[in-house]
């Protein structure tokens, strides 16, 4: 009897080992797989900033075949620098945000925004009073001032003033305010606006046009890219007339996402105006030579 007893005590412990032993090996693969869910769930929580420009005007923005000087890359393909670029980067990290450069052409970019293509225009843009109709600005992340590009051997290399493009035929990009100054020239012979400014460096050196309204960044990227081009500064007061926000450029976001915009304005606080200087200087040296 006492026999029997031990040997149904030495069973039942057997069996609960084995019990206990199921339910171990059962959990811990469990546990495993919640973690392997948890990393993969952290991995995939960054939220994507999709920042449009037309990764075409340089030295705000331009394509390149590599990543070289920390490029990004564009969703379509190719990559993208530039002063935009450089400060989208900021802006997502400051948002703990991947950032997506989606290319999209200059008239395209304000539907792309309201449409919901894309999060942010980063792309060289005023914050003039037509667009803040559509679209909300953050503070400026940029200022410049309105020059004119001419050829070194035009007869328009000397000017100074706006009165010595008189009967000069003088373009700008489409729809920008850029092009809309342009009949501030005395008896001007404004041409038709262009929509890329490579298309009016070509206009300008096969001699179809004089020259064309541009701002300093753009200006100086264009004779550094070429060298038989270059831009005239006008004094204060014998130049174009231009609200601070027509020569400024700032981030366009959908209407409706003040806080974003908080945000975004919070980060562009912490660039000072000395580091945006050096941002554009160090774009001007890196632009492609092709631009």
């Amino acid at each position: 009897m006492k026999k029997t007893f031990v040997l149904l005590l030495v069973l039942v412990m057997l069996v609960g080992m084995v019990a206990l032993s199921g339910c171990s090996s059962n959990s811990q693969p469990n546990a495993s797989a919640s973690a392997g869910a948890a990393d993969a769930d952290t991995s995939a929580e960054q939220e994507e900033l999709r920042v449009g420009m037309e990764c075409n005007y340089a030295p705000f923005n331009w394509t390149q075949t590599d990543d070289s000087n920390n490029a990004v890359e564009i969703s379509s393909g190719g990559y993208a620098g530039g002063y935009d670029v450089e400060i989208a980067k900021r802006i997502a990290e400051g948002l703990g945000r991947k950032l997506v450069i989606v290319k999209t052409e200059w008239d395209g970019l304000p539907p792309a925004l309201t449409s919901g293509k894309i999060d942010a225009i980063i792309a060289g843009m005023s914050p003039t009073e037509d667009r803040k109709v559509t679209i909300d600005f953050t503070d400026n992340y940029y200022t410049s001032e309105l020059v004119m590009v001419v050829k070194k051997d035009s007869q328009y290399v000397n000017a100074t003033s706006l009165a010595d493009f008189s009967g000069a035929k003088i373009t700008g990009q489409l729809n920008t305010f850029h092009y809309s100054v342009i009949p501030q020239i005395p008896d001007v012979n404004q041409q038709t606006a262009m929509e890329t400014f490579p298309a009016m460096i070509v206009a300008l050196e096969s001699g179809s046009i004089d020259g064309y309204v541009s701002e300093r960044p753009g200006a100086v990227s264009a004779m550094e890219s070429n060298p038989n081009l270059t831009f005239v500064e006008f004094a204060e007061g014998d130049g174009f007339e231009a609200s601070s926000d027509d020569v400024a450029v700032a981030v366009g976001i959908a209407k409706g996402q003040e806080d974003l915009v908080a945000a975004i304005n919070k980060i562009l606080a912490e660039i000072s105006e000395e580091e945006r200087q050096e941002i554009m200087n160090t774009a001007v040296k890196n632009q492609p030579v092709s631009e």
